[in-house]
């Protein structure tokens, strides 16, 4: 039977508003919001002032209220509202994956604790329902390996890098102007975006909760025209990539930049969009592609969760009773481009094996072997490099 939501709502830009909007234009759906907390006393907006508030304990406090939607940037903030609206016994939709990803093991237990549930589909891949899937539809499967185009303003700006003919710079400023990165990009450009997505999948796909700390990954900053070059040369295009894959008993994962062939599914993932591929035992591998980003896409997943709760739906976690302890490791090796400015940059990193060195005016590049955790020892992002895997 299908349960009427009060809605408790924090945070109303982006995505809030979208939501807003997509629950305006979906009829017979049962779910009102009761209450939208902001900061901002002076914004105006185009809904009635009398649903907004600027203290929190309206909303967790108040007994008419079932269910908290989060859609604030701050992951502290956020994980004191989540938190407190379990305890108060009100289930939670959230979309902040560094929030989750830092407090996923402890939002579990509080999970357990409460017997409330907490879904979040919307923080890891906008409209893709890929964390549904890998409860449900790969509940007794067995799981071999997660990747994916998981940072739509990464995606765009290589896409753009490459078709537009232009610089890294260039495209990131173009991407700014039309609201496809912040003013301050790190997050996404340096991986941590990234990173945070696959701690998630890496729970709902192996059943670790691990810290993000524990992820190496590496953006895409410090790509230059000669790594486009490279990959134009060579028919790849080039992908940031969030991987992690089970073998012999032990997980690794990474999130690092890659030339992908043509034949690759991610070859022809462009623009804003994200994909996710899944390889299982008996269904080989599933590719799902979406829209990443923007007020509706992730708006739409927010609903679905929404939707899912109205129907008494939680995640049951059963692969991290399942697969708990499988530890997770970066002994392992991998193939890579290296391109720097002069041999020096590459001082402290221990190489396997070089099969290619070249020289040109100006920079070189190599393509190497090379173990995961030399790579986390070198700290490459603290150099004048580009690194990405073949």
């Amino acid at each position: 039977m299908q349960k009427e939501l009060k809605i408790g709502l924090f945070g109303f830009g982006c995505v809030g508003g979208g939501l807003y909007k997509v629950l305006q234009q979906t009829p017979g759906f049962k779910a009102d919001i009761l209450k939208i907390c902001v900061k901002d006393r002076q914004k105006k907006r185009p809904v009635d002032i009398k649903v907004f508030t600027f203290e929190k304990d309206e909303i967790l406090a108040n007994p008419e209220i079932n269910l908290v939607v989060e859609l604030i940037d701050d992951p502290d903030e956020a994980f004191e509202i989540v938190k407190t609206a379990m305890q108060r016994g009100k289930a939670v939709v959230s979309a902040n994956k560094k929030m989750i990803a830092e407090h996923l093991e402890e939002l579990h237990a509080l999970q357990q604790a409460y017997k409330v549930p907490f879904l979040y589909e919307a923080s890891v891949c906008g409209s893709i329902p890929v964390i549904r899937n890998l409860e449900e539809y790969y509940d007794n499967d067995l799981l071999s390996s997660i990747e994916g185009i998981c940072n739509g303003t990464t995606n765009y700006i290589l896409t753009r890098t490459v078709e537009d003919n232009k610089t890294y710079e260039e495209v990131l400023a173009d991407a700014q102007s039309l609201g496809f990165a912040e003013s301050d990009p790190t997050l996404d450009v340096e991986g941590f975006d990234a990173k945070f997505k696959l701690v998630i999948l890496i729970a709902h796909t192996f059943g670790l909760f691990i810290e993000p700390e524990k992820v190496f990954h590496l953006g895409i900053s410090k790509l230059g025209e000669a790594d486009v070059a490279f990959a134009r040369e060579k028919g790849f295009k080039i992908k940031l990539i969030a991987k992690a894959y089970k073998d012999q008993g032990r997980v690794h994962g990474w999130v690092l930049p890659a030339f992908v062939p043509s034949k690759d599914p991610f070859f022809n993932v462009e623009n804003e969009y994200n994909a996710v591929k899944i390889g299982a035992a008996f269904t080989d591998s599933q590719l799902f592609v979406g829209k990443g980003a923007g007020s509706f896409p992730t708006a739409s997943a927010v609903l679905s969760d929404i939707s899912a709760l109205s129907y008494g739906y939680k995640y049951e976690y059963k692969k991290a009773s399942q697969n708990g302890n499988a530890p997770f490791s970066d002994e392992v090796t991998l193939s890579a481009y290296i391109r720097f400015s002069k041999e020096a940059d590459l001082e402290g990193l221990e190489l396997l094996e070089v099969e290619v060195a070249h020289k040109e005016k100006g920079y070189g590049y190599k393509i190497v072997k090379l173990r995961l955790d030399a790579l986390l020892a070198f700290q490459p992002q603290n150099k004048d490099i580009f690194l990405a895997l073949l």
